[in-house]
Parts: structure tokens; sequence; C-alpha cells
């Protein structure tokens, strides 16, 4: 019994289902993060290491780390904080804009 080719033919279709998953999830505008308005500010060194803990959001520009060759990748996410002192002492913030991230 030869049993290569049922094997080829399902690696065949289970990478094309895969590609057709990722076409889908990058064309579906609701997929799509609704950017923030206003004027951005950057964070710059030194970082803030004590905080205190009033209550006025903003919508971070986050690293998430991630680096590839093809797109779309991103590699950053926006993301609310509390303030803008606790969002830039995270290392991995950016920047921000004034108010809450707006919901996609």
């Amino acid at each position: 019994m030869n049993l290569s080719s049922p094997l080829i033919s399902g690696i065949f279709i289970m990478l094309l289902l895969v590609s057709c998953q990722d076409k889908e999830l990058t064309n579906n505008p609701k997929t799509k993060p609704i950017s923030p308005t206003g004027s951005y500010h950057q964070c710059n060194d030194p970082r803030p290491e004590i905080c205190t803990k009033e209550f006025r959001p903003v919508c971070a520009k986050v690293d998430t780390g991630v680096r590839c060759i093809t797109t779309p990748c991103p590699s950053s996410e926006n993301k609310t904080y509390s303030n803008a002192c606790s969002a830039c002492s995270d290392s991995k913030v950016h920047g921000y804009w004034k108010n809450a991230c707006p919901q996609s």
C-alpha cells in the first residue's frame, strides 16, 4: 500500500487552508485596528521609575518584539495605560496619544 500519495495530498490541503486563512485576516477590515487621533508624544530617556495613580488614560504604541521578513507583520500595537507616566515607564513603549485607545 502506497501511503505517500494521501500524505502529500493532506499536506497540500493543509498548506492551502493556512494560506487562505492568512489572506482573510489581512483583507478583513474588522481585524485592522482603529488609529488613535491627536498629537503623538514621544517617551524620552530617562524613563520614569515612580508614577502617581492618577487616571488620565493614554493610548501607547508598544513594541511587540516581532520582527518579520514579509508583510503584514505589525511590530507594534496600541495599548491603553492609566496615564502617560505609567506608559513611558514601560521600556517597550515608544510614545502615546492622549485618551484611551479606540475600540475596534
